[in-house]
C-alpha cells in the first residue's frame, strides 16, 4: 500500500475556500510556527505578539477566499501577521493604553446604517464555525465579544455599563475572548457546527411574536414558557439585591405608551441581543432613548436574567 501524502498548501487553501473548517484548521496549524516568529521579531516576547497571532487567526479565516495564490497561501498568512503588528504598534503609539484592533474590529463600518460585522461574517461559508467557537467560550468572555463585534451596544464604555465592570475589566475580557477564541477555532475546526442564521431568524420571530404579545395583554404558551418565575430583572431596572420579574418592568413601558420595534438579532445557545427602535408618545414628559437592547441570559432557551441597556446614539 502506498505510503499516505499529506495534502499541500495549495490543496488546503482551494479546501478552505470551498468552505471545508478543517482544511483552514490545518493551514494554521501547519503555518503556526513561522507566523509567531514573524510576530516575535516585531513585538518581541510577550502579549502583544500573541495578540498579534491571535488577530492574524481570525483575518486569516475571514478573508481567505481573497487569497489568489493558493500555493502561496504562506507567505500571505506570515503577511497578515505583519499587518497586525504594525496595527499594534501603530495604535500603541497614536492612543497609548488602547489595544490594537483585531481582525473582527476591522469588520465594523462606521454609523448604525453601515453593515454589521456580521453580515460581513454571514457571507463567509464558515459563519457557523465562528458562532460555535464564540459559544465555546465562558460567558463572560463570549458576552463582551457578541457586544463588541455583533451588537449596536459596542463601545467600551456601553460595554462596561451592560456588564457592570470597570472599562478596564472589558478590555481585558476582549483580550482573553480573542485568544481562547483563536485556539478553539483551531481545535473546533474539523467538527460539524449548528445553522447559525437559522437560531437568529429563529430568535427574531420569537422576539417580534414577545413584543406583539405583550401590547395585546396576553402571552401564548410557547412564550410564557420562555419567561418562567425564576426569570430576574437586573441591571438599571433593579436596585441592588431586589428580585423582581421581567414582565411587570415590561409592562410599565408599555402603559406609558411606548412601543418597541425589533431593529437587530444576535444570538448564541445561552445569549441572546435583541436591539430595539424606540417609538414615543409626542406628549411623553420622560421619553425613552431612541434605541435599547434587551440582554438576555437563558438556560435551555428559558430566559434566567434580563437586562435592558442603552447604546450610545450614532454620531
Amino acid at each position: 500500500m502506498a505510503p499516505l501524502t499529506s495534502p499541500t498548501d495549495e490543496q488546503l487553501t482551494r479546501r478552505a475556500q470551498a468552505g471545508e473548517t478543517g482544511a483552514l484548521g490545518l493551514l494554521l496549524a501547519r503555518h503556526q510556527a513561522p507566523m509567531r516568529a514573524v510576530a516575535l521579531s516585531l513585538l518581541g516576547y510577550g502579549p502583544d505578539a500573541e495578540d498579534a497571532m491571535q488577530d492574524a487567526a481570525l483575518t486569516a479565516l475571514r478573508r481567505i477566499g481573497d487569497v489568489r495564490d493558493p500555493a502561496a497561501v504562506g507567505p500571505w498568512l506570515r503577511a497578515i501577521v505583519r499587518n497586525a503588528c504594525r496595527m499594534r504598534l501603530r495604535a500603541s503609539r497614536e492612543t497609548p493604553g488602547l489595544e490594537g484592533l483585531d481582525g473582527l474590529d476591522r469588520l465594523a463600518l462606521p454609523g448604525r446604517e453601515q453593515a454589521l460585522p456580521e453580515h460581513v461574517v454571514e457571507q463567509h461559508a464558515m459563519r457557523d464555525w465562528i458562532w460555535g467557537a464564540v459559544e465555546e467560550l465562558p460567558q463572560q468572555l463570549q458576552l463582551v465579544l457578541m457586544l463588541r463585534h455583533f451588537s449596536g451596544v459596542s463601545t467600551y464604555q456601553e460595554i462596561a455599563a451592560a456588564c457592570e465592570v470597570p472599562v478596564g475589566t472589558v478590555r481585558s475580557r476582549l483580550s482573553q475572548a480573542r485568544s481562547k477564541l483563536a485556539q478553539v477555532l483551531v481545535a473546533t475546526a474539523a467538527q460539524s457546527h449548528d445553522d447559525t442564521s437559522a437560531r437568529v431568524e429563529e430568535s427574531r420571530h420569537e422576539a417580534v411574536a414577545t413584543l406583539a404579545a405583550a401590547e395585546s395583554g396576553t402571552l401564548p404558551r410557547e412564550i410564557a414558557e420562555r419567561w418562567p418565575t425564576q426569570s430576574q430583572m437586573i441591571g438599571r431596572f433593579a436596585q441592588p439585591g431586589e428580585r423582581i420579574h421581567p414582565g411587570p418592568v415590561l409592562c410599565q413601558v408599555l402603559e406609558k405608551g411606548v412601543r418597541q420595534q425589533v431593529h437587530h438579532v444576535v444570538a448564541s445557545r445561552d445569549i441572546t441581543i435583541w436591539e430595539m427602535d424606540v417609538v414615543n408618545p409626542a406628549d411623553l414628559e420622560d421619553p425613552c432613548p431612541p434605541s435599547l437592547a434587551w440582554l438576555m441570559f437563558r438556560r435551555d432557551g428559558r430566559v434566567q436574567k434580563l437586562s435592558v441597556v442603552f447604546p450610545a446614539p450614532p454620531r
